[in-house]
């Protein structure tokens, strides 16, 4: 995991699902498939660059097959009744499987990787959360994924290009939502849904507790607004993706500006 501190916005960006670290021990039980990495949220680490200036990043290195640090560490699913993936993985999201027949992790293996990688990168982003929430008294995890926009297992038709959850409003201030929702709906050719099919992960439900002053929202990204294919290579497309850089950074520039909001509220 990497992590860099943070010098004065209470706002946090965490990188779950970016990284495409597999150590060697792992990988050698993954079929074919499973070490193209497909699922991997290509370069949003580097869509967000910048946009804040000295914000706290906090990025997951390992790759999500690995495991997935915005599943529940106890395997419970996100979407019950609903086609998902779990806390590792043992399929694509095109229901391939990703790993060579008989060498599945069972259940100890799984547990090994919830010490190796799950419960390091969330005990480093429980600690920023804390200490940016002891600086300005209100934290804010701003949580970044992105998707390929048709997925037919996982969901039908195509994908708005921004998904906001909150889990029904559970995990901000209710401004916070809206206005994030505004921003996206007045961003001219692209297609937005507040709470749809995706509520918030793990993280942003575990975390987000706005009595506390802890405030969650997860923002899932279509790929083709940023990537020149949602297919290998999976290359970042740098002119399309400035208008979706434009729209992004009014996002965290108007969440920081409630979060400084809300702490004067709490403070008076």
């Amino acid at each position: 995991m990497r992590r860099r501190p943070c010098a004065r916005p209470p706002v946090i960006l965490a990188f779950p699902h970016t990284g495409t670290w597999v150590p060697d021990d792992i990988r050698a039980n993954l079929n074919e498939e499973g070490r193209k990495l497909r699922d991997t949220d290509w370069h949003v680490h580097e869509l967000y660059r910048g946009l804040l200036p000295a914000a706290t990043t906090v990025r997951a290195t390992f790759h999500r097959y690995c495991i997935d640090a915005n599943r529940d560490p106890a395997g419970t699913s996100l979407y019950p009744g609903q086609n998902t993936t779990g806390l590792v993985p043992l399929t694509d999201f095109d229901d391939n499987p990703l790993w060579i027949e008989g060498r599945a992790p069972d259940a100890d293996e799984i547990a090994r990787r919830v010490e190796r990688f799950h419960a390091p990168y969330h005990q480093i982003l429980a600690a920023e959360i804390e200490r940016v929430k002891a600086r300005h008294g209100v934290a804010v995890l701003y949580d970044c994924h992105s998707i390929r926009s048709v997925c037919p297992f996982l969901f039908e038709g195509v994908l708005p290009d921004f998904s906001i959850g909150t889990d029904n409003g559970r995990t901000c201030d209710p401004l916070m939502e809206q206005e994030v929702g505004a921003i996206c709906m007045a961003a001219e050719g692209f297609s937005t849904v507040v709470n749809g099919r995706f509520r918030g992960g793990w993280t942003t439900r575990h975390y987000g507790r706005p009595k506390e002053g802890v405030h969650a929202i997860q923002m899932e990204l279509t790929q083709a607004t940023h990537l020149k294919s949602e297919t290998p290579p999976f290359d970042y497309d740098v002119e399309n993706a400035a208008r979706l850089r434009d729209v992004l950074k009014k996002i965290l520039q108007r969440l920081e500006a409630l979060a400084f909001e809300i702490a004067a509220r709490r403070g008076g």
